[in-house]
């Protein structure tokens, strides 16, 4: 089997085992992203020579009898996370030549771990989309069919894991954007819980709600990667001090036992027909496994759009208001202060962030924060009710990610609506804080469909053990895009 083929654990243990070197596994993956990468635009940043002197220095820790659990092995990060060799662009012109002068914890941790860093993926500007067509650099193209995106904001991730252009990678998840791009492009994506690893070198979206989460060619990928990069970190105040645990030692084949709710507000009118039946066989496959599935409510997720758009919106505004022209970042001089902000901000921001920024501080303005903020905010804790009320009668609950398949590029640019809709059974899930894997289920039209599984606080375990159990029982996350 050719080596992009291998998943994260199985290069891993390779290199461990003296089968292939990193040298040889980075090169292989160097070679499919110099044939394919053209096709897709999934990477931002990439330097060849930096991943061979990383690869050599890996081969050279396996000579010396040195172990670690990703030693040698390719990670491509979101380029919304900071690393220093590499620019940290957040896909937006503002920071088209920002490099940081640290890097992000989560990265810090993967190094640690003996990972090679791959390369900087494309993602829609500061995070903010479902597309990946609001980078400023032009937009990913979707595997399985190049006509159509390969959902955001993660979506460089996604493409490059499931195009075989890297193992495994890291994306962040605000309101879905790690689990709609892994549904759309047929990979398992997780997002932890909030608060599970830090957030401390994530460029900030909305701080109540960015969560660092994982793309693997399997679920056993997430796992391990989810272990590597946990853990509480001083230099984030809202990282928990809770242990984490083995999470791969807790999968199992079978789900007897395991109880799983069904939301039923969760299989709504204007779904695409083929997605809800994959669906509905994926969970009578989690019966089949000895799991018992009962439909359960959760009765305020139709508040959960309005509630998260405002709530995001608002933090939005209040972190990007740095990115002001004076300190770094894209700068246009003008004759006062006060032009040059404008200047710089009305060029260096695309459309979207501007609507976002704009939606934000009208939320948060005089005579409006009660009436807007505030409310959302008792909306999100009665989504975080619904979730703790369901999960107390259930193990983990079990829908679909996204309402339809990937749609096609330029499709939904016009309609910021109909774009925010496909994170509409995603978004509740991040409003309450909770984790959540995307595992592919079936293929709709040709194209790929997920299943997400959604669990109780820092109970990822019994997520990844749910979705293991599904994948082995299924042979979906073996196919490969015809590239």
């Amino acid at each position: 089997m050719k080596l992009t083929s291998l998943s994260l654990n199985e290069l891993a243990q390779g290199i461990r085992a003296g089968k292939h070197s990193s040298e040889e596994v980075c090169r292989a993956f160097l070679e499919r992203i110099e044939r394919v990468e053209p096709l897709l635009h999934a990477f931002l940043a990439l330097d060849p020579d930096y991943v061979l002197e990383q690869a050599r220095a890996a081969d050279e820790r396996v000579r010396r009898g040195e172990e670690a659990p990703l030693l040698g092995v390719p990670i491509a990060i979101k380029d919304v996370i900071c690393t220093e060799r590499l620019p940290t662009t957040c896909g937006s012109r503002m920071l088209a030549s920002y490099r940081s002068p640290f890097e992000a914890t989560a990265v810090r941790k993967l190094r640690e771990a003996g990972a090679v860093i791959l390369g900087k993926t494309n993602t829609d500007e500061f995070a903010m989309g479902s597309s990946t067509e609001n980078s400023a650099f032009g937009p990913t193209r979707n595997p399985w069919d190049l006509s159509r995106v390969p959902g955001g904001s993660s979506g460089g991730s996604a493409a490059a894991v499931a195009a075989r252009l890297a193992p495994a990678a890291l994306g962040s998840d605000t309101g879905g954007s790690v689990r709609q791009p892994a549904a759309f492009c047929g990979i398992p994506g997780l997002k932890p819980t909030y608060g599970r690893i830090s957030r401390y070198g994530l460029v900030a979206f909305a701080s109540s709600l960015d969560q660092i989460g994982v793309f693997g060619r399997t679920v056993a990928d997430c796992a391990l990667l989810l272990e590597v990069i946990s853990g509480h970190d001083p230099m984030d105040s809202t990282s928990s001090k809770r242990p984490v645990p083995r999470f791969a030692a807790a999968m199992e084949p079978q789900l007897q036992g395991v109880r799983i709710g069904v939301p039923r507000e969760y299989f709504v009118p204007g779904m695409q027909r083929e997605v809800e039946e994959l669906v509905r066989q994926a969970i009578a496959q989690l019966e089949a496994l000895g799991a018992r599935a009962d439909e359960v409510s959760l009765p305020h997720t139709p508040y959960a759009l309005p509630a998260y758009y405002i709530i995001a919106d608002a933090e939005a505004s209040a972190n990007l208001a740095r990115y002001d022209g004076i300190r770094y970042g894209y700068r246009e001089e003008a004759a006062s202060m006060w032009e040059t902000y404008c200047r710089s901000r009305g060029n260096g921001f695309g459309a979207e962030v501007k609507r976002r920024i704009m939606l934000g501080t009208y939320a948060l303005s005089a005579g409006y924060y009660e009436a807007y903020y505030l409310k959302a905010q008792k909306v999100r804790t009665l989504i975080r009710a619904d979730f703790d009320a369901a999960l107390a009668k259930c193990d983990v609950l079990v829908a679909p990610v996204t309402p339809t398949v990937a749609f096609g590029i330029g499709e939904k640019v016009g309609d910021p609506l109909q774009m925010y809709l496909q994170d509409i059974f995603t978004l509740a899930l991040s409003l309450a804080g909770l984790p959540g894997i995307s595992v592919p289920c079936g293929f709709a039209s040709g194209l790929p469909v997920g299943l997400q599984i959604m669990g109780r606080e820092f109970d990822e375990s019994t997520v990844l053990r749910t979705a293991y159990a599904y994948e082995q029982a299924t042979r979906w996350h073996e196919q490969e895009p015809p590239l």
